[in-house]
């Protein structure tokens, strides 16, 4: 007797992929107008980023990354049925993620103190609007995996429905595809 495959659905819920594709949207209009605009005046986007640390993006990059390697093991424990391990990775995950807000938090205090705001020039105005953008998606991602982390400390999800475990992580994969773009 022939069997069928199993129906593979998309994870987590309709609604967390709606909002990431119009967040996907916004964040891919704020990299237009960086681009658009950087044509438009090259001498003073190359004198803004002339005046940034760039020794810091790759830690950043890696605490991202990392945070989404640990949510995404997360998920694949609880699916096994270990709901507690699948917390304790995801409160690994908020952990590396801070070291993504410390950075960035230090960037900023610096970069203030230079007197590098909002107003110093269409690069620093358009970059402080992108990253602080990102970086305020970043704050509500930790929220997010701390909230799945203690629903998953309480045995709250259940094989097979796990729709509420896979859209948060689904929203921190977000964060970090719009860091690598």
């Amino acid at each position: 007797m022939c069997t069928l495959p199993e129906a593979r659905r998309l994870p987590g819920d309709l609604a967390m992929w709606f909002f990431i594709l119009a967040e996907l949207s916004v964040f891919a209009l704020l990299i237009l107008a960086f681009a658009v605009a950087q044509v438009l005046k090259p001498e003073v986007f190359a004198v803004g980023r002339a005046q940034l640390d760039t020794s810091t993006g790759l830690a950043m990059t890696l605490s991202l990354l990392t945070a989404g390697w640990l949510a995404a093991w997360a998920v694949h424990q609880v699916r096994q049925g270990f709901s507690r391990r699948g917390a304790v990775l995801l409160c690994g995950a908020l952990l590396v993620a801070r070291v993504y807000v410390a950075i960035k938090l230090g960037e900023y205090a610096h970069l203030a103190g230079a007197g590098l705001g909002l107003e110093r020039s269409t690069f620093f105005t358009l970059y402080w609007i992108l990253t602080g953008f990102h970086f305020l998606h970043v704050l509500l991602g930790m929220l997010i995996l701390g909230w799945v982390a203690g629903r998953c400390w309480q045995r709250a999800y259940r094989v097979p429905d796990l729709t509420g475990l896979e859209s948060g992580v689904l929203s921190w994969h977000m964060i970090t595809l719009v860091w690598a773009a």
